[in-house]
């Protein structure tokens, strides 16, 4: 029996339903991990995660099943062992699987055993559990493969510690959450390590799909809970680890322990990732948003530079009556500051059509919301236009704040392919961008110094939708809205909690009330990166129509009408 093992840790990215092109990938790491025992893959690695119900068609399932022994086939060739993740039917119920392929076979398969179906997790929808899993033997030495949730809850581990084994290796396809890394070594993996006294290697993918984006960040654990090797986040990386077994048994030696990126460089990252890969694997040739002059847009305009270079973004700034000189100003040194092809497209005549079109109906009625919005819908469909035209993909820029209390533009500004601030409140917007200003995220393609102009961080936000129009002027303070959106829609707390931890009672039943009324408008929003462990869509998912307040209020609208919060 050998006392040292070579195990690679291949972090890498996947796109889901590409079964030919994961496969690709997993050769042409085995092929960099020449002089390993073992190369290990992310959970569901061959079929793309999450699948979703895509994993519920008969055909994906027979060509991963075709894929996979193809994989078998070349692990006869010189070269580690492949411990593989995948979909699974066996008699005739379909599994989330990790496969051993060893010399020319499929050598074992363990299913997973906990399945989560809580946020973005729906797996007891799509597959069968496994039964508690039996260690797999590799070069003699026993080898436990726990899949993802399965170390959540110390059932699993310590099943199979008692069945022998000597060391965890668990595959991952775990999404980003602010403060999640944390969470994953010291809330979980070190808690298993320690408790069975064998060490841990947590391999996690990385990339966007969708709303998710995963930060690879994987790393090994010892016994002892030591920190052994950790990989970077946000980055492919296929690395090598050196394991030895000692008298008190296996230990992974010291070896690379990479920093992980600080808050709020790793909500940046979690943008630019799942907006590039969103981009590109949806085939677009760039994106187009409206540009401002304004701190979401500006932020926005950042990071899709950042995820798809200068050249691959287009700014439109589209002036109405209402739009300031100082937001015109803001929005060319904006465009100029990251190098991006940037036009002015005036509304006015547009608008004007419509004012006309509408007089007839509209005569004997105030001026007022209707009409302003007629502004952000012009623009919406302008940027389809360009959008429908030229191809590239329109970005949204609202924030989580404007969109828990209803302060977007349906078929207006809230028109479009993605939305990268769609989970980040409006203070966390201003918290990027301040530390854009100062640094290129590593992950970055865009320029170094200040790409958003001063002024746009300092002056009051505004829709310019009518004279002299301030956000403050519909909404409460945004250091004060938020950290009362924070209690209502990440804590789920009632009026009575959040005005105990200081706010004015009037004001939280408002923002309540606008939080649910405007649930309708946010099932027609675009997706957007989730970052928070609450996101609008995928984990927080409330009824459209409902009379329950929490503070005891019963709104006074009719449920379903349309009510709009203009920008």
């Amino acid at each position: 029996m050998p006392d040292t093992l070579k195990i690679t840790l291949a972090q890498l990215n996947q796109s889901v339903g590409d079964i030919p092109g994961n496969a690709e990938g997993v050769l042409a790491a085995r092929k960099q991990a020449a002089g390993s025992d073992l190369i290990v893959f992310p959970e569901l690695h061959l079929v793309g995660y999450p699948p979703e119900d895509l994993i519920l068609k008969p055909s994906l399932i027979e060509r991963a099943a075709a894929e996979l022994q193809t994989l078998a086939k070349a692990s006869a060739s010189a070269g580690p062992a492949m411990l593989v993740g995948t979909a699974i039917v066996l008699d005739g119920a379909l599994h989330n699987a990790v496969a051993l392929l060893d010399q020319g076979k499929v050598a074992a398969v363990r299913l997973k055993h906990e399945l989560p179906n809580y946020g973005t997790f729906d797996e007891m929808r799509l597959f069968q559990p496994g039964p508690l899993p039996e260690p797999i033997i590799l070069r003699g030495t026993m080898i436990g493969v726990p899949i993802c949730e399965d170390i959540w809850r110390p059932e699993v581990c310590r099943h199979l510690a008692d069945f022998g084994a000597e060391i965890f290796i668990c595959i991952n396809g775990s999404p980003y959450e602010i403060n999640k890394d944390a969470l994953r070594i010291e809330g979980v993996a070190k808690r298993r390590a320690v408790d069975t006294g064998l060490p841990l290697a947590y391999l996690n993918r990385v990339g966007g799909q969708d709303e998710l984006a995963f930060d690879g960040a994987s790393f090994v654990v010892n016994g002892d809970g030591g920190l052994a090797v950790q990989l970077r986040d946000w980055e492919e990386q296929v690395v090598q680890t050196n394991w030895t077994k000692t008298a008190q048994g296996w230990r992974c030696d010291r070896g690379q322990l990479e920093t992980l990126a600080e808050h709020p460089e790793d909500i940046y990252c979690a943008m630019v990732l799942a907006l590039r890969d969103y981009v590109n694997r949806n085939g677009f040739p760039g994106v187009v948003l409206g540009l401002s002059g304004g701190i979401d847009s500006a932020a926005c305009a950042a990071i899709a530079v950042d995820a798809l270079g200068a050249e691959r973004v287009w700014g439109v700034m589209m002036p109405s009556r209402f739009t300031s000189q100082a937001s015109l100003d803001d929005a060319a040194a904006c465009a100029k500051a990251l190098g991006i092809r940037y036009t002015v497209m005036p509304i006015g005549s547009a608008v004007d059509g419509f004012d006309s079109m509408l007089g007839e109906v509209f005569d004997g009625t105030n001026r007022g919301l209707a009409e302003e919005n007629l502004q952000s819908r012009v623009r919406g469909t302008a940027l389809m236009a360009l959008s429908n035209k030229f191809g590239p993909m329109l970005m949204t820029t609202g924030n989580k704040s404007e969109m828990s209390v209803g302060y977007a533009t349906i078929y207006g500004d809230m028109a479009g392919g993605y939305n990268p601030l769609k989970d980040a409140y409006k203070t966390t917007v201003f918290a990027i961008s301040r530390w854009r200003n100062r640094h290129v995220p590593r992950i970055g393609l865009g320029p170094e110094g200040t790409v958003i102009p001063e002024r746009i961080l300092t002056k009051a936000p505004t829709a310019e939708l009518r004279d002299n129009q301030r956000d403050s002027d519909s909404l409460p303070p945004y250091d004060v809205l938020d950290p009362i959106l924070l209690g209502l829609v990440e804590h789920d707390k009632s009026v009575e909690q959040v005005v105990a931890e200081g706010f004015d009672r009037a004001t939280v039943e408002h923002v309540e009330r606008l939080l649910h009324l405007a649930e309708y408008k946010r099932r027609q929003a675009p997706p957007g990166v989730k970052l928070t462990a609450r996101n609008f869509g995928r984990d927080r998912r409330y009824p459209i129509t409902h009379a329950f307040r929490s503070g005891g209020e019963v709104s006074d609208a009719p449920l379903g009408t349309s009510r709009s919060s203009s920008t």
